[in-house]
């Protein structure tokens, strides 16, 4: 049942994504481009993205727990720190330059064009080399720490 459901929430996601325009590079930057050919209706999906949230989470934290799991899992950090900011930035400039975010990106893997292919895959490759990243940062924190 938990994966029947996990399959239907994506669906829905999927769709609204794909409705929304956010799998489509060209109206992403078009957005972006407030200097030239600037199409404000992204800003409408994000709001209605944003209230949808904020009306959900009343509703849903209001529950004793959530329905697949032991607890719900929200965070607890409140400061900003580099990893932050940097994946932030990481996140906008890849956005900006290639038109896809990972959740634009991800239903328009079923499109099977090559440049949401090789996005996902940067995104992938991304992802991977943070984590190592993050992991030789940390050995060697620990290994001067050592000494």
């Amino acid at each position: 049942m938990r994966l029947f459901i996990t399959y239907l929430i994506g669906l829905v996601f999927g769709i609204g994504i794909a409705i929304s325009g956010m799998a489509n590079p060209a109206k992403v930057l078009n957005f972006f481009d407030v200097a030239g050919d600037w199409d404000p209706s992204l800003a409408f999906v994000m709001g209605g993205a944003l209230i949808v949230t904020m009306i959900g989470y009343r509703f849903v934290l209001k529950r004793p727990g959530p329905m697949f799991s032991g607890a719900f899992q929200l965070p607890t950090r409140r400061d900003l720190d580099l990893p932050l900011i940097a994946g932030s930035a990481f996140f906008g400039v890849g956005w900006g330059i290639a038109g896809f975010c990972p959740g634009g990106a991800l239903p328009a893997l079923g499109t099977g064009r090559s440049e949401v292919l090789i996005f996902v895959a940067a995104m992938v490759a991304g992802t991977l080399g943070a984590k190592w990243a993050q992991g030789a940062l940390k050995r060697r924190a620990q290994s001067t720490a050592e000494v």
